[in-house]
């Protein structure tokens, strides 16, 4: 595939099926709601304030609004404040083979380019969505398949942002290939695994991904020049684009039922299968071994200190799903970070690594869990792959349920009208802006 074979299927009109769609309507919704969620959290407010501190823009057509805050700052700076938001707490969606998240930079910058087009349609918006999520997932790859290091989703869900906003901004070829270039050269080639080594605020750098690929846009339109994306255009990767347009990756996209890195939601689904079918309490427990993957095996252990650690751990999981039933974002913050009750539960628990599973990583999230009980009789989950993608699918009612509990403080009436929004984005008279009119007041404010 050439570029300009890539250049008419992100520029042009292109048929997109039904269910690719329907499953980009259902992300849309489902992360913000998280954005909604993450509203409270101390990254997302930092971020807030610095894009209106230091992301200002003079002219209100280079500016946008906050989502879920209601200030305005430039295009790139709320897509930035938003897409950090999002990313700090980790129950947005992703795609295995990427190794990360696609749409925690592409809503916040479709949400801040659409703001400038009253006329878009709903599905429109959809299908320049499903664009941005097929070009972040190859660009993904082929940065995957070139070099060494593992890089955080910024480095390349930078270039489905500045894909999207070329669309949405009617850009030429041109532009676009600059666009890209541009994106790629500047997105942040930042170290997955330093920071699960070390979690802080910095999670997945799509904050950062966002920002990039929207200066990206509007710097290629004024004319700055940065061509070629070695991933988009190198001869060695371009078996990664080869089914652009025919192979739709949306689809397989994986929705988490829980605000925790999805690497330790085998591990979640395993023992909450054991504690639900055994009606387990924390007294019924003497020790959890955990066999997963190399890198879930390598996440946060013991009790964390802050939300970021928190997200990014396997045990301290285990132990807030037995204490409380479920895991939402105020399990993994504030107070709940020195439950004695859940650390407890988080000394009797053991994890290593386990071959089998490590060897069907990335395409697969495996664990298996054993639990001995004080009466001595053991339980084993037997070998579980986390739920929420093609190979275990939630529920949309459970993908409901999940956006109501996670999306927080929103009024229950705010949080139906913006869920219909699902279904209503799919209708030929809908407009983008209805679904805005929503998201645009502050957490706390009714519509």
């Amino acid at each position: 595939m050439t570029f300009d074979d890539i250049a008419a299927f992100t520029l042009g009109p292109c048929t997109v099926p039904d269910a690719a769609l329907d499953m980009a309507a259902t992300l849309l919704i489902d992360t913000l709601g998280v954005a909604a969620g993450a509203d409270g959290m101390q990254a997302g407010q930092i971020a807030r304030d610095h894009a209106v501190r230091f992301h200002g823009a003079s002219n209100p057509d280079d500016q946008a609004t906050i989502l879920f805050d209601g200030r305005r700052a430039s295009l790139s700076g709320a897509a930035f404040a938003a897409a950090t938001q999002i990313d700090n707490l980790d129950a947005h969606d992703g795609y295995n083979p990427t190794l990360g998240h696609i749409g925690c930079a592409v809503v916040p910058a479709l949400c801040a380019f659409g703001e400038h087009l009253p006329d878009l349609s709903a599905r429109d918006a959809l299908r320049a969505m499903v664009m941005a999520y097929e070009v972040s997932a190859r660009a993904a790859i082929a940065l995957h398949a070139s070099v060494a290091d593992y890089h955080t989703s910024g480095a390349w869900n930078a270039l489905g942002v500045a894909a999207l906003g070329c669309r949405l901004r009617g850009a030429t070829a041109d532009q676009l290939r600059h666009a890209l270039g541009i994106a790629e050269y500047h997105g942040p080639r930042s170290q997955m695994m330093r920071e699960i080594a070390n979690p802080t605020m910095l999670h997945d750098g799509s904050g950062m991904g966002a920002l990039v690929g929207t200066m990206a846009v509007l710097m290629a339109e004024n004319g700055f020049e940065g061509a070629p994306a070695i991933t988009v255009e190198a001869a060695d990767i371009a078996p990664h684009w080869a089914d652009l347009g025919q192979s739709w990756t949306i689809t397989h996209n994986y929705i988490k039922p829980y605000p925790i890195c999805r690497w330790a939601h085998a591990a979640l689904d395993g023992f909450g299968d054991l504690i639900d079918g055994h009606s387990l309490t924390a007294d019924d427990i003497a020790a959890i071994k955990v066999r997963t993957f190399d890198k879930a095996a390598a996440l946060f252990p013991g009790m964390p200190e802050t939300t970021s650690q928190a997200q990014y751990s396997l045990a301290f999981a285990l132990g807030a799903r037995l204490v409380h039933g479920r895991i939402n974002a105020d399990h993994i913050s504030g107070a709940e970070l020195n439950n004695a009750q859940v650390a407890a539960i988080v000394d009797k628990i053991t994890v290593q690594e386990d071959a089998r599973h490590t060897s069907r990583f990335p395409a697969g999230r495996w664990s298996d869990v054993t639990v001995r009980l004080r009466d001595g009789r053991r339980l084993s989950s037997g070998e579980v792959h986390a739920r929420g993608g093609p190979e275990a699918p939630m529920a949309l009612g459970d993908v409901e349920a999940k956006f109501h509990a996670i999306s927080g403080a929103l009024p229950p009436p705010r949080k139906t009208a913006i869920w219909a929004m699902r279904a209503k984005m799919q209708e030929p008279d809908t407009k983008f802006s209805d679904l805005l009119a929503l998201i645009h007041p502050p957490v706390g404010e009714s519509t």
